[in-house]
């Protein structure tokens, strides 16, 4: 428990704001390409952010990868989910022969997949899968933690692992997304003790259960509340509460991408719920984070607020698997290719607008 705790904590001492001077630099170079001044709105702030992330006033984007990562919920023998956990070990193998939505959009966008087994109830083997079962999911967290304060630090620790791998290989511009049935319970309640809300405020409807259903779910969250009594103010003791292991994993990703300075889009409602957690316990890991899309999951909007990230994308979509994080992926590396390949006035030979006296 020391030695993970020991690695967790070096990471986060190893994080760093954004560079301000790279910054500007990038936004006087903003003003010299050859376009009026904030033309290219967001894509704009975009590029900004990057450059100073990477220390540089002209950023590139050399290398895409989305690290999906997997685990079940002992909380869905509450009912809580519209589908039983055996989905979860069929959508990993469904990601490993590359039918799921997300292998499509990565396919499109040229993005690489990682996927990670860091809690499925089920032994996986396939040689595209990344190996690193904590534990055969969470326990229960209506009747106990879901967690122990090891299995958590694993997962953190199998994450932390994972975005140091990845970039390691070449990867500048990372997404995240998981895929666990009763996730959606889990980021709720991580939300919901985080946030200090009424959890009938951030629970959805999940994979398509009806109002009763998300009654019930409400429910079984609240005690769950109950039951556990997380601090509000100590993230990794709510995240150990009524987390989940690949929430857990989610949060390492994290934590290891701005430990090098590489940014990360994130996805829905659960990849969300893990920025709130790394960010309550490192502001500055907001600082590099990109919200990849606006869920319809009625908790996400309130963790981005929280979070102070705009949405790149409104596409009403409540998937998962990174889905959404990848197709805002190709805005983001759209922003660091105009801002980087566009010529400046006096490259070009245009002339720029005259300055008033």
């Amino acid at each position: 428990m020391s030695e993970f705790s020991t690695i967790l904590a070096t990471s986060l001492a190893s994080i760093t704001p954004l560079d301000r001077a790279a910054m500007e630099q990038a936004r006087q170079r903003q003003q010299q390409l050859t376009k009026p001044a904030g033309s290219l709105g967001r894509l704009e702030e975009i590029a900004i952010r990057i450059a100073g992330m990477q220390q540089t006033p002209v950023p590139r984007i050399n290398h895409k990868a989305v690290i999906v990562m997997a685990g079940d919920h002992g909380v869905t023998r509450e009912g809580v989910s519209a589908y039983p956990a055996a989905v979860t070990p069929q959508m990993v193998l469904n990601f490993l022969q590359g039918g799921a939505a997300i292998n499509a959009l990565a396919r499109q966008a040229n993005v690489q997949m990682i996927i990670v087994d860091v809690g499925v109830a089920a032994e996986l083997s396939h040689p595209g899968l990344l190996s690193r079962k904590v534990a055969y999911g969470t326990a229960n967290m209506a009747q106990g933690p879901a967690m122990t304060p090891e299995q958590m630090m694993q997962a953190l620790l199998v994450g932390i692992e994972t975005a140091h791998a990845t970039i390691a290989q070449g990867a500048d511009l990372l997404a995240i997304g998981e895929m666990g049935i009763g996730n959606t319970t889990a980021a709720s309640a991580i939300a919901a003790a985080l946030l200090q809300l009424p959890v009938s405020e951030l629970t959805g409807y999940g994979t398509g259960i009806d109002e009763e259903q998300r009654q019930h779910k409400v429910r079984v969250i609240e005690q769950a509340l109950a039951v556990n009594q997380p601090d509000p103010l100590n993230p990794l003791e709510v995240l150990r509460c009524v987390g989940g292991l690949e929430i857990a994993g989610l949060v390492g990703v994290l934590i290891g991408a701005v430990e090098h300075r590489v940014p990360v889009v994130i996805d829905g409602f659960i990849s969300t719920a893990a920025a709130l957690v790394a960010s309550t316990l490192h502001p500055t890991i907001r600082e590099y984070l990109f919200a990849g899309h606006a869920s319809v999951e009625r908790g996400h909007r309130l963790i981005l607020e929280r979070l102070e990230l705009r949405p790149l994308l409104q596409l009403d979509m409540r998937l998962g698997e990174g889905t959404g994080a990848v197709l805002a992926m190709q805005i983001v590396e759209a922003a660091v290719c105009t801002h980087s390949e566009m010529a400046t006035f006096a490259e070009a030979g245009v002339s720029d607008r005259p300055e008033h006296a």
